[in-house]
């Protein structure tokens, strides 16, 4: 016998712990750490860097989808990596024979908030920098940045900490202080996020030890993995999913040892699977954290294609009890569909949710507004939609058809429409907050305390009827719902 979320219920349980007083910190992988259980899925539709940009500011994390090029998921990676910094490493240089009207349209092409360079010579050498006020003073944009460009740069010892750059650039009067190791550049620090720093307000972020959003982005198996995987380094991505329907495989088995090998500083996660034997053979293989989910999302058709995928509450449970021990978190994937559920996934192993179309038809998820029966909506697809199929060759390599003419595709997946939601923020709020009061329920302070105290018990379709609003004619919605 197998359960999903509407066979059970979890026992109540006395408790001294109130909602305000859970705390949803948990570890997403093996090195990286989460304020909220929450992750955006790694799809099309849903994630990309805006996405990733406010689901790390909410204390969560977002996995940039792999329909993307190369270059261009790189590229979403940085955007993240780059919208706030305490210290960057390796910050974006501009050449000092560029014009500034190049500059300008690097900046609008790859989307960059800043307007301050670290400027190079042809050597590669810091010669030095460029400011918004340089450009705001400049009318001539066909100047090379050589001309506008401050020659005479404030510098700092890497041995100095974000207290100590502080104290520098509000002595000196400058937003940003280069840092050299001898005559070696190390990077910049910046006012701004100096300022955020010190004064707290990036307490619930999701931080790397370099003060930047954390992010992840997907790859897969195939041979433009490789390629991914050493521009998403490059990029400082904190962790990469090896993003398969059929993560119990050789190909993915062999991935994973690839990535540990050549780029042990990424944690590396593996899915998807259901069972307790696969999870098992995925630790052993060195996963940092493994995904469970095959066929419970809402836009996935693999159960009924494919006639496999075990539900998803036993699914997260067996693999839990499997690899019990290991120090690998657990991502439970698809068939969330209200903030019970997640406290449901939890309470059966999960360290972590992955969530799709709970987050989709938001302004941060990817994709434009359009009219369909006088609402606004915005397209929602699981990756094995035909349509995706169509349009990506990652989607085909995903399902196993990456060989596979159009005309004999398979889809394990529909496309549908969702209502425009506005912002996603409110939507976490009720979902964390739903799952706080969960917690609250069975006396559980962690996410930890929730794994120990947590009881289950099935429950009736009746009893299913019963736990939904019923006997009403009319239920007013509110907005931020």
């Amino acid at each position: 016998m197998a359960l999903s979320f509407n066979d059970v219920r979890l026992e109540t349980a006395y408790s001294e712990i109130s909602p305000a007083g859970a705390r949803l910190t948990t570890h997403f992988s093996r090195n990286i750490g989460m304020e909220i259980p929450i992750i955006s899925a790694a799809m099309d539709t849903v994630t990309e860097a805006s996405m990733a940009i406010t689901m790390a500011k909410l204390g969560g994390l977002g996995i940039i989808h792999r329909s993307l090029s190369p270059k261009e998921q790189a590229s979403a990676v940085s955007k993240v990596k780059f919208d706030l910094n305490g210290f960057i490493p390796n910050p974006i240089c501009v050449s000092a024979d560029d014009t500034v009207k190049e500059v300008l349209d690097l900046r609008k092409q790859k989307g960059y908030k800043f307007l301050s360079f670290m400027v190079t010579d042809e050597g590669g050498k810091i010669v030095g920098l460029v400011t918004h006020n340089d450009f705001d003073f400049c009318s001539d944009p066909q100047r090379k940045i050589s001309e506008i460009m401050s020659a005479d740069i404030m510098k700092a010892d890497s041995s100095i900490n974000v207290g100590d750059a502080y104290r520098i650039m509000m002595d000196k009067d400058k937003k940003i202080l280069p840092i050299f190791d001898g005559e070696e550049f190390k990077g910049i620090y910046t006012l701004s996020d100096v300022k955020r720093i010190l004064s707290g307000n990036s307490r619930d972020y999701n931080l790397d030890a370099n003060g930047s959003l954390r992010v992840g982005a997907a790859i897969g198996v195939g041979e433009d993995s490789y390629e991914r995987l050493k521009l998403l380094s490059k990029s400082r991505v904190d962790a990469v999913v090896i993003d398969t329907a059929h993560g119990n495989s050789k190909a993915v088995v062999e991935m994973i040892k690839y990535c540990k090998a050549n780029y042990p500083h990424i944690d590396v996660v593996a899915g998807n699977i259901s069972e307790g034997e696969a999870a098992k053979r995925l630790v052993d293989a060195g996963a940092d954290a493994i995904k469970i989910g095959q066929g419970p999302g809402s836009i996935c058709t693999t159960r009924i294609v494919a006639g496999i995928g075990r539900p998803q509450l036993t699914a997260i449970y067996n693999c839990e009890k499997a690899i019990r021990g290991s120090g690998v978190p657990i991502i439970a994937d698809g068939g969330i569909e209200y903030s019970g559920d997640i406290v449901m996934a939890l309470a059966a192993g999960a360290d972590t949710v992955m969530l799709g179309r709970l987050l989709a038809g938001t302004k941060e998820s990817p994709g434009e507004i359009i009219y369909k029966d006088g609402h606004q909506v915005k397209v929602y697809r699981g990756m094995g939609s035909l349509e995706a199929m169509l349009a990506n060759q990652s989607s085909r390599e995903r399902y196993g058809q990456e060989n596979t003419t159009p005309n004999k595709l398979v889809a394990e997946g529909v496309k549908s429409f969702i209502d425009f939601k506005g912002d996603v923020v409110p939507i976490i709020y009720q979902l964390t907050g739903g799952s706080k009061a969960g917690m609250g329920y069975i006396g559980a302070e962690t996410i930890g305390d929730l794994h120990e105290r947590a009881e289950f018990f099935r429950i009736t379709t009746a009893g299913l009827s019963e736990s939904h609003p019923h006997g009403l004619n009319y239920i007013e919605t509110s907005s931020q719902h």
